[in-house]
């Protein structure tokens, strides 16, 4: 009998054995399984992350090379509309030239036939005579105590005495400025020392800052014909 009971009960505490061993088998095994799910889910997480990153950098170079192509296509429209401005204003102006008939004259000629139509005390003129006086030539050639020209001048003049003259600076935005200086000079012998002096300084500090008008085309073209410049 006992030794039946022996038996009994180390078969009973194999049996409690074996199950213990089988749970823990068990729980090891589901572990194990956890991880690799846990590692599995990581790694396509990871997938995803690189090809969002790979996908957003093959973008970003074709976003930049679209910007610099808008870039470059407005620079050159850009460009293109001022070059045809730039013609545009110079066809008017070539435009201008001919629709006034003066197309075959100089500037310079103009602007003098200009000045002597408006300022010129005589129009009845044989010639019109141009000469250029030089910055520091006197105001007076006839006296060695006259002030000089601050800058270059102009004198226009006619062939007589009676024709009288204009002396002028051009300031290139169609005004002169008009220097008020005889076309012959009285003898300076009578007068006393410095008069000739203080009375040619009046003369530059005097100047009269005059708008020149376009005039008349067809008296400008005569006065140019008879135009001799010195």
């Amino acid at each position: 009998m006992k030794k039946r009971s022996k038996i009994f009960y180390s078969h009973v505490a194999l049996l409690l054995l074996a199950l213990l061993l089988a749970g823990c088998t068990g729980s090891k095994n589901e572990e194990s399984k956890q991880s690799s799910n846990h590692a599995a889910a990581q790694s396509d997480q990871n997938d995803h992350e690189t090809e969002d990153s790979t996908k957003t950098g093959k973008d970003e170079p074709e976003s930049t090379t679209e910007s610099e192509q808008s870039a470059t296509k407005a620079s050159t429209e850009h460009s293109s509309k001022e070059s045809k401005t730039d013609e545009s204003s110079e066809a008017s102006s070539e435009k201008g030239k001919k629709d006034n008939g003066l197309a075959a004259y100089s500037s310079e000629k103009i602007e003098y036939a200009r000045v002597w139509l408006q300022l010129g005390p005589n129009q009845e003129l044989d010639e019109l005579n141009v000469r250029h006086i030089s910055a520091g030539e006197p105001v007076n050639p006839n006296d060695d105590t006259s002030a000089s020209y601050p800058e270059d001048v102009i004198q226009l003049a006619g062939s007589r005495l009676v024709d009288g003259s204009v002396t002028y600076s051009g300031n290139g935005d169609g005004t002169i400025n008009v220097y008020n200086v005889p076309l012959r000079w009285d003898s300076a012998d009578h007068l006393d020392q410095g008069v000739m002096r203080e009375t040619t300084e009046n003369i530059i500090k005097n100047t009269k800052k005059v708008y020149v008008d376009t005039g008349d085309n067809e008296k400008i073209k005569q006065l140019i014909d008879i135009m001799v410049i010195h």
